[in-house]
């Protein structure tokens, strides 16, 4: 019988460790070379993208106070053309008290207001585009929604609580966790409301579902790759745990957004 040399056993183990070891150094420094990477390009797409957020509300000067913030848009095609969510416009306006849509601009404590006049919307998918007065301001770019694949990450920029602290636009990150249909299952008929029912009889379009948590002044928010800043959907709602004043207080971490198809086809019928 061949005699078994356990010195030189124990050094191929310390080969094999040594270079396993080598290995996992090597995969934790291009990991977090990559996650610096990342963050890196989410750093420069924030600045990139922030000249394009504006704040949507309407205006109404002998009103205290007189700006009425709503929501959230952001800028398209030629640069005087806004994107929001339909359910943040007003269904009426005070015209009588001369009460008129505005999307408000710039940064801190002393924004720019411009008047805008709803020219398009599509209540079905949620989606209202807006014509801005004064000069053009950057666009963001629509990306092709069919090359988004669950487990994507995403990135969208809004007001979550309007305008509290100022003209400051806030960034928050998720994944796309579902590509999923607009109608959410209810438990019981009792839970099934009158716009859950009209939707019922129509075929439900598909939407995102995001691990990411949103708020009320999010709608309207681009959902937009970190990297490009290119936009692939528009935040329209949140899961919302018990009464509506939980969406503030106890946020579900649960939100959705309504993919860019709808934002091209609400361009496309005004010819832009």
């Amino acid at each position: 019988m061949k005699n078994i040399n356990v010195f030189d056993y124990w050094q191929y183990f310390q080969a094999i460790l040594l270079n396993v070891i080598i290995k996992c150094f090597f995969l934790v420094i291009g990991l977090c070379f990559i996650n610096s990477y990342c963050y890196a390009q989410l750093e420069q797409t924030i600045q990139q993208v922030k000249p394009s957020i504006v704040g949507v509300g309407t205006l109404q000067k002998m009103r205290a106070p007189p700006v009425n913030f709503l929501g959230t848009g952001f800028v398209v095609g030629d640069g005087l053309h806004v994107v929001t969510n339909a359910h943040v416009i007003p269904e009426v306006l005070d015209i009588e008290k001369k009460e008129s849509v505005i999307v408000i601009t710039g940064k801190g404590s002393n924004p720019d207001v411009r008047l805008a006049e709803v020219i398009a919307m599509d209540k079905e998918h949620d989606v209202a585009l807006l014509r801005i007065s004064g000069a053009a301001l950057p666009a963001m770019q629509l990306g092709e929604t069919q090359t988004v694949r669950e487990g994507r990450s995403m990135a969208y920029t809004g007001f979550p609580i309007g305008m509290v602290l100022g003209f400051y636009p806030v960034t928050h990150q998720a994944i796309v966790s579902s590509i999923t249909p607009i109608i959410l299952p209810a438990h019981n008929a009792k839970q099934l409301d009158a716009s859950m029912i009209k939707q019922l009889q129509k075929s439900p379009f598909m939407v995102y579902q995001l691990d990411g948590v949103a708020y009320p002044g999010n709608s309207g928010s681009p959902l937009y790759d970190p990297q490009t800043g290119i936009v692939y959907g528009i935040l329209n709602m949140v899961f919302v745990k018990g009464k509506k004043e939980s969406a503030l207080s106890n946020p579900s971490g649960i939100s959705y957004a309504i993919p860019g198809d709808y934002i091209k086809s609400l361009m496309k019928r005004i010819g832009n």
